[in-house]
């Protein structure tokens, strides 16, 4: 059921599903999307593992105004000690990926674990960024969004689930303008290497062979930073795998939440 709470001064939503066990699954999302990209992945969790789910900062239905990786880190520790959830299993996407890190070096307390999907710990060039908010600026988002919708599904989805990609699409241009932009510029600053080098939880990391947003090379600078961690790359997947892949991404959150200490 979704909630809302005020937290930094300002007003968030997220959605708690308690379960019966002591060790929670928290997710993160990436840019331009709400909680909702992780309905299907929760769906195929075992019930009794508790879940939370949150719109970041501008995106959703929550209130924009982080503007950098370790406020957009705060936040989600804020909500988590709001909920008193403690040694958790974070899992987070692209954006939400950097989210993840940043909330494990600064706050290790609420960190057992990490699933970080197709991500790295930088991620594009400033450049890159800057030439994107520029074009958000000049045209919107909805002039983007095929563009992004490109980088954000494999083809062989963009193909098969028209219906989908419209609706997600949607989710995408609806996206406060603020707030997408803000979330750039986060990224754009990033550069998570100096701390997610000095990570020690279990890590487990993601990515998808049809990636063009965070691809598999990414993701493996990412693995190999972070001492053990684990990776895989799933064949034919592209940047949101809790949509193209939600079962498969769930197995593996299990699998990795088994082995947690």
């Amino acid at each position: 059921m979704p909630h809302f709470v005020t937290l930094n001064e300002r007003l968030h939503h997220y959605a708690h599903h308690k379960g019966a066990g002591a060790r929670a699954v928290v997710f993160a999302n990436s840019l331009g999307t709400d909680m909702r990209i992780w309905e299907q992945v929760c769906a195929n969790l075992p019930p009794e593992i508790p879940t939370l789910t949150y719109d970041k900062s501008g995106h959703g239905m929550t209130q924009g105004g982080a503007g950098s990786i370790a406020a957009l880190a705060q936040d989600l520790a804020a909500l988590m000690d709001q909920l008193n959830l403690r040694d958790a299993l974070i899992c987070g996407v692209s954006v939400g990926g950097q989210i993840t890190q940043a909330l494990a070096f600064a706050r290790p307390d609420l960190v057992a674990g990490l699933v970080l999907c197709n991500t790295g710990y930088k991620i594009g060039t400033a450049d890159l960024w800057a030439t994107r908010i520029a074009t958000l600026k000049q045209d919107g988002l909805d002039a983007m969004a095929d563009g992004i919708i490109e980088r954000w599904f494999s083809a062989d989805f963009r193909r098969t689930q028209p219906e989908a990609v419209a609706g997600y699409r949607l989710m995408l241009t609806r996206t406060p303008q603020e707030g997408y932009a803000a979330v750039c510029g986060a990224i754009r600053d990033a550069d998570l290497g100096n701390d997610t080098n000095q990570l020690t939880c279990p890590t487990l990391c993601v990515a998808g062979g049809d990636d063009l947003a965070a691809p598999p090379d990414v993701v493996e600078a990412l693995a190999a930073l972070i001492p053990d961690a684990q990776s895989t790359c799933y064949e034919g997947i592209g940047h949101l795998p809790c949509i193209e892949a939600p079962s498969r991404l769930a197995a593996d959150i299990v699998a990795h939440y088994a082995h947690l200490p």
